[in-house]
């Protein structure tokens, strides 16, 4: 019997020897996994570290140029509120310049035409310091009527003209940079010839 044990006891030690390499490789490639697991983590890591970093220029970007934007529109449009309430004013000079009859405004001398001649020059200087701060007269005498610029306020039988041809203007109109201020009020032409399309004659 004991030589039975020792017999055992040598082919266990044997297996275990035989075992040993194999752990050893083992532990070989196992040295090995964490290296490219890390090195996989950081690529992971950097990669998306880069990806916000992108994002985070691109945002700065847009805000940037969305503020210029609003800056250059607050400089544009800041007077808005305060320029629509001095047309008043400018259509109460107009009104008393037209209050005055053609006849006497020619034959005006003294100070009948000193007054005519002050309040003129008042309304040009009022619509030099307006245009100064981006508002302008929109004129659409003659023009074809635009609904984005123009109010209607009647129609005009006359079929000299093209329909739809702004043939009176009631109130001028304003625009302060590329928007209304103000839309003209317009007497719109009715029953002319239709007006000729730029298609038709290409």
């Amino acid at each position: 019997m004991p030589q039975d044990d020792q017999r055992q006891t040598t082919v266990e030690a044997g297996a275990g020897a035989a075992q040993d390499p194999a752990s050893a490789g083992h532990g070989a490639e196992a040295s090995v996994d964490p290296i490219a697991e890390t090195l996989a983590l950081l690529t992971a890591e950097r990669d998306e570290l880069k990806d916000r970093t992108l994002r985070t220029l691109a945002e700065m970007e847009n805000l940037r140029r969305r503020t210029e934007r609003e800056v250059a529109d607050a400089r544009t449009y800041a007077v808005t509120n305060f320029a629509r309430d001095v047309l008043n004013v400018a259509d109460n000079i107009r009104r008393a310049l037209d209050s005055v009859p053609a006849d006497a405004k020619a034959s005006a001398d003294g100070a009948l035409k000193g007054l005519i001649d002050g309040i003129e020059l008042t309304e040009r200087d009022l619509a030099k310091t307006l245009e100064r701060h981006g508002v302008k007269i929109v004129e659409p005498q003659g023009q074809k009527f635009d609904p984005n610029r123009h109010q209607a306020m009647f129609e005009v039988p006359n079929p000299d003209v093209p329909a739809g041809t702004v043939v009176q203007v009631v109130q001028s109109g304003y625009v302060i940079g590329d928007r209304v201020l103000r839309p003209a009020l317009v007497g719109v032409a009715k029953g002319g010839p239709k007006a000729a399309n730029p298609a038709d004659a290409a």
